[in-house]
């Protein structure tokens, strides 16, 4: 085994500055640390147990939200600064309003669907309105100001939509209280919505499962594992971080905490072996981002996608394989060749520990993963399959001393993964306020209007302004609202031009993913300044170069489908299920993909087995892009220039080597 390193300073002050919802109280009296345990455990039960006993959908989503926001309000302070060692009167008595909110569903349902038909009464409105409120204040809390701010514009539209300054196209007929407030409180177009609905039935039970997995010991095993098959390569902590990161954002889907995390083991590594500290935390933070394209899991973003589109799990995760080893292909190359550049070793193998002796210690916690895969391809209901990976988790744990969990760890672990699901939660709920409105009035349609607009009849333009329009949302949002929001908004501009669903919401899903390493506010390059001791803006920046492939591969698999694995040839575009394509599409545009990430990595970083001139630099870079474009003739010339660039390289670097 290696000799663990120094971690890096202060990374509980890190991860609170740039994650927000890691910012929780620290309670001084034991009595309250008992109570919100306890709430928290019975929370993860109650999922649990509506795997097995659904109730009504409505009922089920308003007890997810109401418990969820009375642990937001026990757990997090009213202001950063704020002593966090007390629960004030305030916090209890918003906690217990928060379970009033579901309590008066529950109690009042037959009324509200059979007696009213959803049409809401006074006291409806007053139960919306204080709702709304509590929502709104807990996401303020956890996820910063932008969130709710958002959402509050969006809900002051249907206020005024029918004002005589509002644009002609804009405007909508006049909304009372009960038309907006009963949309979001009383329906599943509101609050409720299918983003709460998909973070009941499985963004909940993913988290709580990666907590398990966590307090088994699976961090350590990925980081064991990376070490040791990449460790001793050239570069290696590098490749080690790029590896494990990836392994583990895939399972919890917080990039930020994974950073800090993973970074704490990962970056001194790295900066060891001479990496400069900005691009140890550009490594870092790439590598954590891309988590949530990679399959299984996806940071159970692709639970969200199967939710939104109606389409199958399966087929989201199977298209996203390729795209994600693709990204990864590409962050490994720079990697490498940054350390070819600068002469940068690996760790002594002496050092390092053995595969066997690591598969003998942990690989047996790979045996969970492989039979959620296995339930998913047998088309095991989703919710089930988490349960059921869950409690083999604890079974197979127990095979080894070192990843046995005694029962309060496993009470610990669903305590952790209550509260570690709480920021999904509250923002689902807040993006059920943009949902409600949207569903209400017209403004999806103006919003798409608008983007078609502006693309001006081009699909190149109009994916371009969707682009932006997902960053922008992703620099201020974590990655599923943003992602749930542009889905919601800026996916439909798409299907103008024919774009199947699937493709346009893993379009938007990216770029809503990859705004967290987009300076000027790229939270996850900024945590991972804070771990390495960079400048935050000089590790963004290098975090995007790193992630330049992540911002190129949406482009491509909207113009060559097959990269997703599937034929889009005569489907509609509202189509939920998709042919294989074909083996010799796929491998085409995988081979001339590869062909120009190679060529990227090495142009943005200068080296090929020797250093590059500038101007073959700027050659290979536009001979990538020439292997984007989805024409015949661009892909052979670009093929034919990057080989024949990197043979001239290769021929150099022999004659060099001979010379020595």
């Amino acid at each position: 085994m290696t000799k663990e390193p120094q971690v890096a300073p202060d990374t509980q002050e890190v991860l609170e500055k740039y994650d927000k919802d890691s910012a929780t109280r620290k309670f001084d009296k034991k009595s309250i640390v008992w109570i919100v345990t306890a709430v928290s455990v019975l929370y993860s039960l109650f999922h649990v147990y509506m795997v097995f006993n659904p109730m009504p959908a409505l009922q089920q989503r308003a007890v997810h939200v109401a418990v969820g926001l009375a642990l937001v309000y026990m757990l997090y302070p009213v202001f950063k600064k704020q002593d966090r060692g007390k629960l004030p009167v305030y916090d209890w008595i918003l906690a217990a309003l928060s379970l009033a909110t579901a309590g008066y569903i529950i109690l009042e349902y037959q009324a509200i669907v059979v007696e009213r038909g959803g049409i809401p009464n006074t006291v409806d409105i007053i139960m919306a309105i204080l709702t709304v409120v509590l929502i709104l204040e807990a996401a303020r809390r956890v996820t910063g100001i932008i969130l709710p701010i958002l959402a509050l514009v969006f809900l002051l539209y249907p206020f005024i939509s029918h004002l005589g300054f509002m644009p002609n196209m804009m405007m909508t007929r006049p909304f009372d209280l009960g038309d907006i407030f009963g949309q979001l409180y009383l329906k599943t177009e509101g609050l409720y919505s299918t983003a709460i609905g998909a973070s009941v039935n499985f963004i909940f039970l993913f988290i709580l499962f990666g907590a398990f997995l966590q307090k088994s010991g699976m961090g350590q095993f990925f980081n064991d594992l990376a070490m040791a098959l990449a460790g001793a390569n050239k570069g290696g902590p590098a490749k080690v971080a790029v590896v494990s990161s990836g392994f583990m954002g895939s399972i919890n889907g917080a990039a930020v905490a994974n950073v800090v995390s993973t970074g704490a083991f990962t970056i001194p590594l790295m900066k060891k072996v001479g990496y400069n500290k900005n691009f140890a935390g550009a490594v870092e933070a790439s590598a954590s981002v891309g988590g949530q394209i990679l399959p299984p899991i996806m940071g159970a973003s692709a639970f969200i996608m199967a939710e939104t589109t109606g389409i199958n799990y399966g087929t989201i995760a199977l298209a996203a394989l390729i795209p994600a080893v693709l990204y990864y292909f590409a962050v490994i190359m720079q990697v490498h060749y940054r350390a070819g550049k600068r002469n940068l070793q690996g760790i002594p193998r002496a050092d390092l520990p053995k595969v066997k002796a690591v598969m003998l210690e942990r690989g047996h916690l790979l045996i969970p993963i492989i039979g959620l895969i296995v339930m998913l391809y047998m088309n095991f209901p989703i919710p089930r399959a988490a349960i059921y990976t869950l409690l083999l988790t604890v079974i197979i744990a127990t095979m080894r001393k070192t990843t046995r969990m005694s029962v309060k760890e496993i009470f610990e672990a669903m305590a952790v993964g209550a509260q570690q699901a709480l920021s999904v939660m509250i923002a689902c709920a807040v993006v059920g306020i943009i949902i409600g409105v949207v569903s209400l009035t017209s403004f999806g349609a103006v919003m798409t209007s608008a983007i078609a607009s502006l693309g001006a009849g081009s699909l190149f333009l109009t994916l371009f302004f969707t682009m932006i329009a997902s960053m922008i949302l992703g620099m201020g949002l974590p990655s599923i609202p943003a992602y749930i929001i542009t889905a919601t908004m800026a996916a439909p501009a798409l299907a103008e031009f024919g774009i199947p669903i699937l493709l346009a919401h893993m379009f938007v899903f990216y770029f809503g993913i990859f705004a967290n390493v987009t300076p000027p506010v790229a939270l996850a390059a900024f945590a991972g300044a804070g771990v390495s001791g960079g400048d935050p803006m000089t590790t963004g920046f290098q975090a995007l170069k790193l992630s330049i492939a992540g911002f190129l591969i949406p482009f491509l698999f909207i113009y060559e489908p097959a990269l997703l694995l599937v034929d889009t040839e005569g489907l509609m575009t509202n189509a939920r299920e998709y042919p294989l394509a074909g083996f010799m599409d796929v491998a085409i545009v995988v081979a001339t993909t590869l062909i120009g990430l190679l060529a990227l990595s090495a142009g943005l970083e200068g080296f090929f087995k020797t250093h590059i001139n500038i101007i073959f630099r700027a050659v290979l870079i536009l001979t990538a892009l020439l292997l984007i474009v989805p024409e015949t003739y661009t892909d052979i010339i670009g093929i034919g220039v990057a080989i024949l660039i990197l043979a001239m390289n290769y021929v150099k670097w022999k004659k060099t080597e001979q010379v020595a």
